[in-house]
């Protein structure tokens, strides 16, 4: 006789597919989606739910945001991203957390450098994450003979600097006037 799993082993979850009147426990209902049927008697009016109960939309999901962030210890790197959520990623770059990219492994710690929110779905995060990095690939890294003395001291400064120039081609390239563009260190 061939058995569920979850009836042998009760701490499973039931299967998706399975029929809830031959599940040996009742299904609890969801209370986050679950709205009343009907007005509690004590209500006083008969348009509106009672005041134990408290009917409010899902909260909204994170808008999508692309960020750059610094390594600061050798070597000095850059790295561009995509999340819908921010403060979650950088501790997976940092290593605090399970998940984050290999190719932010050295250099760790992190710091943000630059965030940009407003990405109303993943496709818009991506597709301006990806334009970001391309033009940063595509655009010379050359230095002019008076800024060479600052930046030679200071390898993130270059860097920033470089990203910073790509991103202002890429916003004469992408319509950005929804997006929120908040630049964390200094790239000047």
């Amino acid at each position: 006789m061939a058995m569920m799993l979850s009836r042998a082993f009760k701490s499973l979850k039931p299967h998706s597919n399975s029929d809830p009147a031959l599940l040996p426990f009742p299904i609890p209902p969801k209370k986050s989606s679950q709205i009343p049927s009907r007005i509690s008697p004590k209500s006083s009016s008969p348009t509106k739910p009672s005041s134990s109960i408290s009917i409010s939309s899902p909260p909204p999901r994170n808008s999508w945001a692309v960020y750059l962030i610094v390594s600061t210890n050798p070597p000095i790197k850059t790295y561009v991203g995509a999340t819908n959520n921010f403060s979650r990623r950088l501790k997976q770059h940092n290593g605090e957390l399970k998940g984050g990219a290999k190719a932010s492994r050295a250099g760790r710690p992190w710091i943000c450098a630059c965030l940009v929110q407003g990405f109303t779905n993943k496709s818009k995060a991506y597709e301006f994450e990806s334009k970001w990095k391309t033009v940063s690939r595509k655009s010379p890294r050359k230095r002019s003979s008076e800024k060479t003395e600052q930046t030679d001291s200071n390898p993130q400064l270059l860097l920033l600097q470089h990203r910073y120039a790509a991103l202002n081609k890429v916003k004469d390239l992408i319509d950005c006037g929804h997006l929120e563009i908040e630049w964390r260190l200094d790239p000047t």
